[in-house]
């Protein structure tokens, strides 16, 4: 029965692609001395959404086609056009500025990276509009708008390396060549894309159509989702049975000594689910996960036994990207049973335990530990279930889209001078299809701060950037969290307070009433607002994010 169903829903669309070609046709046929604008008014649908309109006039206006899939991908080009050039003017600076001082030459380092990164995005983001037809683009636009919220993420973070006046001339320098234009052409084509439903309800074709996930989210009998395939499942649900690719252990009795070695041991053309079991112990390394190293699986004794540790911070000289223990850019990446992190303590400043960028990457029955800055969800889709989580300001932070669910959010004690905020998310655009979510969590202070967390200001969020978005479901909010909920990024100014969103639906505890939270914030949302940020809706278009062992109708785990 399913099968018929994706049958019908595939004729539907190819059908309603017929209708648009056909509507196109006859509409610039039945003209008499005044032919209709079509192409003028798909123009005008498409760029309905968008922010800034003259360019979306500029960009898409002059292509030669009826057929809206040219619209995407003539904007997805320019935008790789200019990523392409910002990478160029990177290297150029790199070459005039890159020996001035060791944090000049992190940051421009690392742009050129996240550049890298950008285009990778922006290819495949080519590669789905050119070798499809309307109707596959229009049902992967979740999937394009996913790819393009990385590249807006990659721009961003490249701009955050930046601190010192001197490197602030750089990356002033850098903005103005091609940086700028970076966040503008590719928000455009996150506003093309998002427009695509505009084109056709602009036809006055009463379609009723949305673009397809590529999998209904959805758990078996043990609670696991069912993307993962059984053997994947096999592996969460009792990984003493799994026989491992490689082991690490300090004492010598695995293959490896170092976490690092065991990862980098990946074998080129790897095909399947690559295993790395690591004994207890601690691993004081830094690691990196290359983005070539797809399908990789990390699990440990527990939390509490197999424990990667640094204490890299920027207090002491490093960039907020380049302090993390453990970075993780490959795609389809899962962890079980481990803990990250990174020891500076609040002195430290920024100071990351895990970075995560790869797509669908997952962690199950994990930790992170730190204060500032302990978990950097920097890109793509992120799911965390039954984790341990830590910090003290902006301790959840990123790009990406995140899910957080069953999870142990704890406020430790900042320094006498600092506040806590437990989440600080990084949308900079409308149609970004980012933000930090917490369902089902406990979000609680630290034995340290206990005796002092009605004192000690703590805050639910604070919006990083202009739209900035945290959805907080059915958690158990405690005491230690004041009652206007939010604040400003850099209190006093109201800065990235228009358009954020905050918004809170089913908590409980002392914490989570909201009568009183901040002006700018939404505050208490209705049961039907709120299932947008659950699961399935949250997660539409994407075949990674998991459910939680418990459960729930819709995604509520409570309501």
């Amino acid at each position: 029965m399913a099968g018929g169903k994706v049958i019908v829903a595939a004729v539907s669309i190819i059908l309603v692609v017929g209708v648009v070609i056909g509507t196109i046709a006859i509409v610039n046929n039945t003209s008499n001395n005044q032919p209709l604008k079509t192409h003028n008014k798909a123009v005008e649908q498409l760029c309905q959404n968008a922010d800034d309109k003259k360019l979306c006039h500029d960009v898409i206006g002059n292509v030669n086609s009826t057929d809206p899939k040219e619209y995407v991908s003539e904007v997805v080009k320019r935008t790789m056009d200019i990523v392409i050039k910002a990478a160029n003017m990177s290297d150029t600076l790199s070459v005039e500025h890159g020996q001035s001082e060791p944090g000049m030459k992190m940051a421009l380092e690392d742009c050129k990276d996240l550049l890298q990164s950008a285009m990778h995005e922006l290819e495949a983001s080519i590669n789905l509009v050119n070798d499809n037809n309307f109707a596959n683009v229009y049902r992967s636009s979740a999937e394009l708008k996913n790819w393009l919220g990385a590249v807006i993420a990659y721009q961003q973070s490249c701009m955050d390396g930046f601190d010192t006046d001197g490197e602030k001339k750089v990356q002033s320098e850098l903005k103005a060549d091609s940086l700028d234009s970076v966040g503008k052409f590719t928000a455009l084509a996150l506003d093309v894309v998002s427009g695509l439903s505009h084109f056709l309800n602009g036809l006055d074709l009463n379609l009723n159509l949305k673009p397809a996930s590529r999998k209904l989210l959805e758990v078996d009998e043990e609670g696991y989702p069912t993307w993962l395939s059984a053997a994947d499942r096999k592996l969460l649900a009792n990984v003493n049975n799994v026989k491992p690719n490689v082991v690490v252990a300090k004492d010598g009795s695995g293959q490896f000594k170092t976490v690092l070695e065991a990862i980098n041991s990946y074998p080129k053309n790897f095909q399947g689910r690559y295993i790395i079991y690591v004994k207890a112990g601690v691993y004081d390394e830094y690691i990196t996960v290359d983005k070539k190293f797809k399908n990789m699986f990390i699990y440990g004794d527990g939390n509490t036994k197999t424990i990667i540790t640094g204490r890299k911070n920027f207090h002491e000289g490093t960039k907020t990207m380049r302090t993390a223990t453990f970075s993780t850019n490959a795609d389809d990446f899962l962890a079980k049973s481990i803990a990250f992190e990174n020891t500076a303590g609040a002195e430290g400043h920024q100071a990351v335990a895990l970075r995560v960028q790869g797509d669908r990457s997952a962690f199950f029955d994990c930790a992170m530990r730190g204060y500032q800055d302990t978990l950097y969800a920097h890109a793509h889709r992120q799911f965390y279930h039954n984790c341990e989580i830590s910090g003290t300001i902006d301790f959840i932070f990123g790009y990406g889209t995140t899910l957080i669910q069953n999870s142990k959010i704890i406020v430790r004690k900042p320094m006498s001078n600092q506040q806590n905020i437990v989440v600080a998310d990084g949308t900079d655009q409308k149609n970004m299809p980012t933000g930090i979510v917490l369902q089902n969590c406990e979000i609680m202070a630290e034995p340290a701060l206990y005796p002092d967390r009605l004192t000690v200001r703590t805050f639910l969020a604070r919006p990083w950037k202009a739209f900035s978005r945290a959805v907080f479901i059915e958690n158990n909010i405690g005491d230690l969290i004041q009652p206007q909920g939010y604040i400003p990024w850099n209190p006093p100014t109201e800065a990235n307070t228009d358009h954020c969103y905050f918004a809170e639906f089913g908590n409980t505890g002392a914490g989570a009433n909201a009568q009183a939270r901040a002006k700018f914030a939404k505050g208490l949302i209705s049961k039907n607002d709120a299932a947008k940020y659950l699961a399935e809706p949250w997660i539409q278009a994407s075949s990674w994010v998991p459910a939680t062992g418990i459960s729930y109708d819709a995604g509520f785990t409570k309501a």
